[in-house]
């Protein structure tokens, strides 16, 4: 499926007025999102709380276009379904007429997707409710003080992971949530970067498309948490691909594997992380074997979905 910027849609469902921050990269993920919607279709949002629920439902304002629910951090999933239920069962009874086809979508923060909402989320996907899941991902509790989550990198600081002479940064690992969510065998799941636009919205078709739940796992760049510059969100979401640190690739039926940009010639993690204050300390000489460490589970990674890939060629 070829994109191409003559095509999209001209309309707007999330409308500026919202009070994000400068350079934000959820926001530019939320406009990305429903550029993969045809002329006759439509969306209901469901919404979790956080960052990009505050900035545009602000009391008595909002940015929303189109029909919006804004649910608690864990329950959001649930209410997807509800929602997906609900409209099945209308048009069944004859209660509910749409000159447009109505696509379920609900958004997710990385905490209330990878900690909080799992729960719910996981429940939702094995029933197989047809809706999309996407996890806007800016790898920390960005609302509420940059916390860290389960999706915060190794060694990276937040406010929960200080960097000091016991614990530089994070000593855990990020979770693997595509991997989580194809185990379920939904009919599709994949990561996306607002770097590669036509990539993304491409796979949100995709998703769409889907018989059946869809999750899209989408790395988000966080100016103020990741600390860089606001004109550089587009420059560090790139570089996070170009090193292999966030590989673009889907899985469908929890099988099928395809790197959807493949990086044959990677640049140095480094390059990636000397851009960003939360790993600055990373740039020090006593820190050269986290930077090791991390490099070779970048590396590591890469090479197992390469090897899916190819043993999955045929399916």
């Amino acid at each position: 499926m070829s994109i191409a910027l003559k095509n999209l849609p001209r309309e707007e469902p999330f409308a500026p007025g919202h009070s994000a921050c400068q350079g934000c990269g959820p926001a530019i993920v939320l406009r990305m999102t429903f550029k993969a919607l045809r002329p006759d279709e439509t969306a209901v949002v469901a919404f979790a709380t956080g960052c990009m629920e505050v900035v545009s439902t602000i009391y008595p304002f909002t940015a929303w276009r189109i029909p919006f629910v804004h649910l608690a951090f864990e329950n959001v999933a649930a209410a997807a379904s509800g929602i997906e239920s609900a409209l099945r069962a209308l048009e069944r009874k004859g209660l509910f007429k749409s000159k447009k086809k109505v696509h379920v979508i609900a958004f997710g923060g990385d905490g209330g997707t990878f900690d909080i909402g799992l729960q719910a989320l996981s429940g939702a996907l094995e029933r197989g409710h047809k809706f999309l899941y996407i996890c806007y991902d800016n790898e920390a509790y960005m609302n509420t003080g940059i916390q860290r989550s389960g999706a915060t990198p190794f060694a990276a600081w937040t406010t929960t992971s200080p960097v000091g002479s016991k614990i530089p940064g994070k000593p855990q690992f990020k979770k693997n949530l595509v991997g989580i969510a194809a185990a379920h065998e939904i009919p599709y799941a994949a990561t996306a970067s607002p770097a590669f636009w036509a990539d993304y919205i491409r796979k949100v078709r995709r998703a769409l498309d889907a018989d059946g739940p869809a999750l899209i796992h989408v790395l988000c760049p966080c100016p103020l948490g990741w600390r860089f510059d606001p004109s550089m969100t587009i420059d560090v979401a790139r570089l996070a691909v170009e090193t292999r640190f966030f590989p673009l690739y889907e899985i469908e039926n929890g099988r099928k594997y395809r790197i959807t940009f493949k990086v044959p010639r990677p640049k140095p993690i480094m390059e990636y992380l000397k851009l960003q204050g939360r790993y600055r300390h990373l740039t020090r000489p006593e820190y050269s074997d986290l930077v090791k460490r991390l490099q070779e589970a970048v590396d590591s990674f890469y090479h197992w979905l390469e090897h899916m890939e190819k043993a999955t060629s045929d399916l």
